[in-house]
């Protein structure tokens, strides 16, 4: 499908929470509903809710796609070797997680297994993601993965042909490039990943 200057949220199914009822909301509003939130089944199964980690007023904000079971013991996003593989990308363009850098995902809860995250659950989580956009206003947000690519711009494109451009979530200059899980099953592609953060640097300096 085309893609359009400027992305919004497909509209969230009845029975989770919407962009409405959150758009007044701040910080403490938010950390309250995520682990109250059960507009989903996947809160039957998770051992906490993952909202994310680092800096509330970071200009990089990296959006990923669901917890695993690591982040859902943790309750903290990109842990274990992924987690290790986006601490060592970041540094290579000289940032640091929780220091001017956010990291979130589109799903709070993990499913089960690991699979796919399902539509009625990303449309049901995505007003949360939406928040913690507007309350951090970064310069820039890295979509890594299909589904938080697929979720943040509304399309069913490839990875692969997302690369490369900049996009607008909500104003913000968005990216796009690999999931570092992805990576570690696909060691070519990481030559790829790097060419996006250099292209992502480039694109911070230059807003």
């Amino acid at each position: 499908m085309g893609l359009a200057p400027v992305w919004r949220l497909r509209k969230t199914q009845a029975g989770g929470p919407s962009a409405g009822e959150l758009a007044d909301g701040d910080w403490i509003t938010l950390k309250q509903a995520v682990p109250a939130c059960t507009a989903c089944a996947l809160h039957k199964a998770r051992t906490q809710t993952v909202l994310g980690v680092g800096d509330e007023k970071a200009q990089w904000m990296l959006v990923g796609e669901a917890p695993g079971a690591e982040e859902d013991r943790l309750g903290e996003p990109f842990v274990g070797q992924a987690g290790k593989l986006l601490d060592n990308m970041l540094a290579a363009i000289s940032l640091k997680r929780g220091e001017n850098v956010y990291i979130a995902n589109v799903l709070k809860c993990r499913p089960p297994g690991n699979r796919n995250p399902e539509p009625d659950e990303v449309a049901k989580c995505t007003p949360f993601l939406k928040q913690q956009i507007a309350l951090i206003h970064p310069k820039l947000i890295i979509a890594m993965g299909r589904f938080a690519a697929q979720t943040l711009l509304a399309t069913d494109a490839s990875i692969s042909s997302l690369r490369g451009r900049v996009y607008k979530y909500e104003g913000v200059p968005l990216i796009v490039t690999y999931h570092p899980a992805y990576l570690l099953r696909n060691l070519p592609d990481k030559a790829k990943a790097w060419a996006d953060l250099l292209f992502a640097k480039r694109t911070m300096a230059s807003l």
